[in-house]
């Protein structure tokens, strides 16, 4: 089972982030604080859930959270400022959005921007160690499929509903064919690069 607790704080936020290696769609980052000595049999890395799995454990995590949050960051903005700083951007509006204010970030992954004056800790594969990790993983995982099924509706050419807006054969077929949306990653490789003749 995974750890509750990494600093020992009571209002210990973790953060984790979904999207950031699609080419359509915002990057979302989720924020969540658990209870001191939460325990939890079922949750883990987002990655290694189905689609029901998730569904599930969402529902528990905004039961039993203290405090949750969902942040984005936009196309236009991945593209304006690179992915990675707006990974940072859509965590940073997370923990913003968090009704009770974090005492300690412990972020996913080995690199953050410190959020103010809040001690934080990076953790590699920490959705797979910290509750609130995974939690936060589930989190935006879960908002970002919602989102990217919403935008399917308007956008059914892409399969964004299967893909999610990942580079998959069938979303990299349908820009070359229909060209890329104002929900494209323009600064992204939209399109293989073209084999050169030998």
């Amino acid at each position: 089972m995974l750890l509750s607790t990494f600093s020992g704080t009571v209002l210990e936020a973790g953060i984790d982030e979904a999207g950031r290696g699609c080419l359509a769609g915002p990057v979302v980052a989720a924020a969540v604080i658990l209870p001191p000595d939460y325990k939890h049999q079922l949750l883990k890395d987002s990655k290694q859930l189905n689609k029901k799995q998730r569904e599930l454990l969402r529902k528990d995590v905004l039961q039993d959270a203290v405090a949750w949050a969902v942040g984005e960051a936009s196309p236009t903005e991945i593209d304006e400022i690179n992915i990675l700083q707006a990974t940072f951007l859509a965590m940073h509006r997370a923990v913003a959005a968090l009704t009770h204010t974090a005492e300690y970030l412990i972020v996913d992954g080995n690199r953050f921007k410190p959020y103010g004056i809040v001690p934080h800790t990076c953790i590699v594969k920490g959705d797979g160690k910290y509750l609130s990790i995974a939690a936060a993983s589930v989190l935006a995982k879960t908002h970002r499929d919602d989102l990217m099924e919403q935008l399917a509706l308007e956008f059914s050419m892409y399969g964004w509903e299967r893909n999610a807006g990942y580079p998959t054969t069938e979303h990299r077929s349908a820009i070359a064919t229909y060209g890329p949306t104002n929900h494209h990653r323009l600064s992204f490789t939209l399109l293989p690069e073209p084999l050169s003749a030998v």
